[in-house]
Order: C-alpha cells, then sequence, then structure tokens
C-alpha cells in the first residue's frame, strides 16, 4: 500500500517573506552555492532553453521558456527545477516579464516535496549572485556606478551592491524608455538614500564608474571599451552588452559558469568564444575557485575586470529550499494532496 503524499505550496507572498526578501540572507545563500558548485558539491545540467522564433532578437521580443535543474548539497541537500518564463512584452499588459515556479525533489526519494512561486526569488537572486561579484571584484572604496536597464533585475542589482559595497554615493541609470530610468531614479534616491540619476547619454558617466552593471535584453552592444575606466568592474548580467573591445580590455575575465556560459551562447564573452575570439585558457577563474581561495579575485586598484553570469538552478532551489524548512517549522503554505 501506497503511503499518502501531500505536496506544500508556497505564494509568492509567502516565499517571499520566508526567504526571498532579506538580500543579506539571499547573497549569503549565492556565496555559499558558488562555493558549492566550485567544491562539486552540487550538479547543474546546461540550461534547457525553448524560445520563441529564429534568431536571439527574435527571442529578445517574442520570449522564452527556460527548465534548469539542479542538485545543491551542503546545509541544502536538496534537488529540484526552475521553471521560468520570459516575455518581454509583459510589461504593456502590466505583468512581470519574467514569472518562475521552482519545484523542489527529496534528493533520496526523488519525490516532489514543494512547489513554490519564484519570480523575486529568481529576481533577487540574480542581484545577489551580482553583489558577491561586487565583493570580491570591484575596488574596495567604490563610489560610483553605472546602470544600463531600468527593470526589476536593476533594482536587485542596486541593492546587492550597496550591501556589498555601501561607499557607493552616485549611481547613474540608463534605459531605452528614458521615463523608465526616471522612474527608477527617484525610487531608489528615496529608498536608499543615495543619488541615482537617469542620463540619456551614458558614456561620460561610464568613465567615472568603478562598476557598470547591465541587465538588458540587447542584441548589439551599448557599452564601449573608451567609457572603461582603468581599475572598473564590468557586469555583464544578461545579454550581448559590452564591446568585444570591452573584454579585451579585461585584465581578469570571471564568470559563474563557464560551461553553461559557452552553451547559452548569448553574452559577448560566450559569442566572442564562439567566433575564436577567445579561448578557454582565457578565462581566468569561475567565481567559486575566487571564494573558496583557489585563485585570486582583485588584486590592486588598478585591475580591469569583465564577470559574466549566466544564472543556475541551484542558486533558485537554494533559496527556495530555506523558504521551505522555514515553512514546515512555522506551518506555512498550503498542503496539497499528491497521492491518496
Amino acid at each position: 500500500m501506497t503511503n499518502k503524499l501531500e505536496i506544500l505550496f508556497l505564494s509568492d507572498k509567502q516565499v517571499n517573506e520566508l526567504a526571498a526578501n532579506n538580500m543579506s540572507e539571499v547573497m549569503h545563500d549565492m556565496e555559499r552555492v558558488l562555493s558549492l558548485f566550485d567544491s562539486g558539491d552540487a550538479m547543474c545540467p546546461d540550461k534547457a532553453v525553448m524560445p520563441w522564433g529564429k534568431t536571439i532578437e527574435d527571442e529578445n521580443t517574442l520570449g522564452r521558456l527556460n527548465a534548469m535543474p539542479g542538485y545543491i548539497g551542503g546545509e541544502y541537500d536538496m534537488a529540484g527545477i526552475k521553471w521560468i518564463g520570459s516575455s518581454p512584452q509583459n510589461y504593456k499588459i502590466g505583468l512581470p516579464r519574467a514569472t518562475v515556479l521552482v519545484i523542489l525533489n527529496d534528493p533520496i526519494t526523488k519525490i516532489p516535496v514543494a512547489i513554490s512561486d519564484g519570480t523575486t526569488v529568481s529576481a533577487k537572486r540574480t542581484g545577489a549572485v551580482g553583489g558577491i561579484a561586487v565583493k570580491y571584484l570591484s575596488v574596495k572604496n567604490a563610489t560610483t556606478m553605472t546602470i544600463f536597464g531600468a527593470g526589476a533585475q536593476s533594482r536587485t542589482q542596486l541593492e546587492a551592491a550597496l550591501l556589498a559595497r555601501p561607499s557607493i554615493k552616485n549611481v547613474y541609470i540608463n534605459d531605452v524608455i528614458f521615463e523608465r530610468a526616471e522612474i527608477f531614479a527617484n525610487e531608489m534616491s528615496k529608498k536608499y538614500g543615495v543619488a541615482v540619476t537617469a542620463v540619456k547619454e551614458p558614456g561620460e558617466y561610464c568613465k567615472k564608474s568603478d562598476i557598470i552593471i547591465t541587465v538588458t535584453i540587447a542584441s548589439e552592444p551599448i557599452v564601449h571599451a573608451d567609457w572603461i575606466k582603468k581599475g572598473a568592474l564590468m557586469m555583464n548580467m544578461a545579454d550581448y552588452e559590452f564591446t568585444d573591445d570591452c573584454v579585451r580590455l579585461a585584465d581578469k575575465i570571471v564568470v559563474d559558469n563557464w560551461k553553461n556560459i559557452k552553451h547559452r551562447k548569448i553574452s559577448t564573452v560566450a559569442l566572442m568564444y564562439d567566433r575564436g575570439l577567445i579561448t578557454d585558457g582565457d578565462i581566468t577563474a569561475q567565481i567559486g575557485e575566487i571564494i573558496n581561495g583557489k585563485k585570486p579575485g582583485r588584486e590592486n586598484d588598478n585591475e580591469t575586470i569583465y564577470f559574466n553570469a549566466v544564472g543556475m538552478g541551484i542558486e533558485d532551489i537554494a533559496v527556495v529550499t530555506r523558504a521551505y524548512r522555514k515553512a514546515l517549522e512555522q506551518g506555512v503554505g498550503t498542503k496539497v494532496p499528491y497521492w491518496e
């Protein structure tokens, strides 16, 4: 006779209150995930992407669905999958561009134990990975930052960067829709008490920025090499956003998961590899190697560093696992009959 089984369902409000809303805790999760991934205590298969249309430009208009399975060990010890839909035109009907579902599976029985919204989780963990990059790769007294893209990801990138570098005082925001940049600037200035300015021509502001972050759906580069000052950290957090010459400027090229970046083929460094312009040997480190002390991060203020992250499902699984265990302790969530 088969035992009755239940799945715990966590809504967006529940998972966010339990785990995702606290950026400091999410950054801790990401540092642990990146460390565990480097030490081999994780499984992270290639992201399966189902794009609409036939080109990257089509995908950036029509959207995609991604499946991101994985297992993360250590204190998390959980398997699962992230299922994310992304539709860039959703803003026109008042919906988020990306929506996420996370399923957790017991690593021993492989039976699903929880289903959770992961939309805010996804945005927060991406910002948190950016924050870890800022912690290990930016100059310690960073004061100025330029961000490209004024969506949800930009907000979490700023939140995490300010935690990693509270010395940041000036932030410039650029977006193809200037009104969105103005809304971002007004909102973030009030929220964090730093000077956030919307700019139409970002070049002159990049030139004085210690950190440059891109979180856009650009299919052609929007950041140019003559905008990069010596010692800057370039953070390519989405698509084809930096010119090849920006990467060539870098003293170090650091990534989150080089195998998956090459597989996805959308960021500058991935496209350069695909065209034979760089090799595996040009990658300085995966950031987990730096966290674990195997390779150095920033060694001096004059190093110009390029960082690219593709994202991994194990990052979302870690945050939702933390929420799931808190939910069990606190009696939060809805138990749904699975096998009766």
